[in-house]
């Protein structure tokens, strides 16, 4: 990839943080990337796609330490889930047999598991010897007639962030709007509702969650042409620039592409969030505002008022048990507003949130949140999350899986909100199992087990000798 593309997407014209400072997202020097590189933000953004063959071109820990390491799940093909790489050692790097990997790779990928398309994830080292992404993924196409698609990640062009976006753009260049999308079946045809098309971008699908949104889509009327990228098909992520209204669930991510929807095919989009009551509501009326669909605009407060009541009768026993508990919430992105939303909700105190990955618009939506006054973390080392636990008199703290051990060995309780998680939280039903997970975190016994003396301890309080074992132990 040229510098001035990877300047480009570093200045992304919808970023709100861009446009004040003009000096552009995050920038890093090769080798100093934190929190993942480029290969590792274009990979999980794209890995979700299902019946793509994910090719990653370098050495084999590149895959191996970096695969499967979101959560997504998928309602049919789970090709996404099988690892794939050339697996380059230093005699391919020095008798350049990096290419004629790939390619016999792209071979293998295509006559094992017969793919909708194949893509190539370029890393460091062949980027470094000058392997040629393009000309291989164009070579491969017309020899075995299966889209292969290049997307030009080496690790040391930047974060994770500026992966996403490098994901984003070879979507946009190479396979939104090479087909379009099937007619309405008559099966989703309705009389009196008009079927619109809709996209959802940076949403993941992580452990299913968006399966609890996605009836209400089906009862709206409205036909998700393609979720970038959770539980998708590349044929979806074709026909995206024909939806008439695109929602960006994860602004940091991918935002590039609902731009280049909006700038080429007159696509608008709007920033939202499924995390919370009040915010899952607040998307559904900003699709139908964007469509401008009375009918649709009627259909949608029928809908939330009847899903908003048949919640919260059934959050009301647990959120009586969680009201007025203080959180800690270490997360970043769309997370480190949309799960304060969805916490105040339930009755409960965010004494401060991580903002660590979170863009200038994340932090304004804290602030209109939470208040001016809002504390922000942005230090996210144990020593620092536990003073903060501390000094803010938190009752649990909710972060990301890395920060499990910190909270267990601190005896403190511990929700994963993360891509790690085993639950998903989005839309109503989400809001039911946060609810829940929250509950049985807080109230587990073992933090009152964990938290008395231990016995030896006892034991010398009275004057009692200790056994050389409990000496050892202590």
């Amino acid at each position: 990839m040229k510098a001035a593309e990877i300047a480009e997407l570093l200045n992304e014209p919808a970023c709100a943080h861009n446009k004040k400072e003009k000096s552009g997202c995050a920038k890093t020097k090769p080798g100093a990337t934190a929190g993942g590189c480029s290969f590792d933000g274009a990979q999980i953004a794209l890995l979700p796609i299902a019946d793509v063959a994910h090719i990653v071109h370098g050495p084999i820990a590149c895959a191996g330490s970096s695969w499967d390491n979101r959560g997504t799940r998928s309602s049919g093909p789970t090709l996404y889930r099988i690892g794939m790489t050339t697996d380059l050692t230093e005699q391919d790097v020095i008798m350049g047999r990096g290419e004629k990997r790939l390619f016999h790779a792209i071979k293998q990928a295509i006559d094992d598991y017969s793919p909708a398309a194949v893509f190539l994830y370029s890393t460091c080292v062949p980027a470094l010897i000058g392997d040629d992404l393009d000309a291989v993924a164009n070579a491969a196409t017309e020899h075995w007639g299966v889209p292969v698609v290049p997307v030009d990640c080496a690790g040391f062009y930047g974060t994770k962030n500026l992966g996403n976006r490098i994901a984003g753009e070879a979507m946009f260049r190479h396979v939104i709007g090479t087909r379009e999308p099937d007619p309405v079946p008559a099966s989703a045809q309705r009389p009196g509702i008009t079927v619109h098309d809709v996209n959802l971008i940076g949403e993941y699908n992580i452990a299913g969650e968006f399966w609890h949104v996605a009836p209400l889509f089906d009862e709206l009327g409205l036909r998700i042409l393609a979720t970038l990228s959770g539980d998708t098909r590349f044929r979806e992520v074709q026909t995206m620039h024909r939806a008439k209204a695109s929602m960006v669930v994860c602004a940091k991510a991918l935002l590039n592409v609902a731009r280049k929807l909006e700038t080429d095919y007159g696509v608008p989009y709007f920033e939202g969030s499924f995390y919370g009551i009040t915010d899952t509501s607040q998307a559904l009326r900003d699709f139908a505002r964007l469509l401008g669909d009375a009918a649709l605009t009627e259909r949608t407060e029928a809908l939330i008022v009847r899903e908003e009541a048949r919640i919260r009768a059934a959050l009301a026993p647990w959120a009586a048990r969680l009201k007025g508990k203080r959180v800690l919430l270490y997360t970043g992105g769309v997370k480190s507003w949309s799960v304060v939303s969805a916490l105040q909700d339930l009755g409960m105190t965010v004494v401060a949130t991580g903002t660590n990955k979170s863009t200038e618009e994340d932090k304004a939506r804290i602030r209109e949140i939470m208040g001016d006054e809002t504390k922000m973390i942005t230090d996210g080392s144990p020593k620092a999350l536990l003073q903060a636990y501390k000094d803010y008199q938190a009752d649990i703290l909710i972060a990301g899986g890395r920060n499990l051990y910190t909270a267990l060995k601190a005896r403190i309780p511990f929700l994963d909100i993360n891509q790690e998680r085993e639950f998903g939280y989005a839309g109503y039903d989400g809001m039911l199992e946060l609810v829940r997970q929250l509950a049985l975190t807080l109230e587990a016994p073992v933090w009152d087990q964990v938290r008395k003396p231990a016995p030896w301890a006892a034991q010398k309080a009275v004057g009692e000798p200790l056994t050389a074992l409990e000496v050892h132990h202590g």
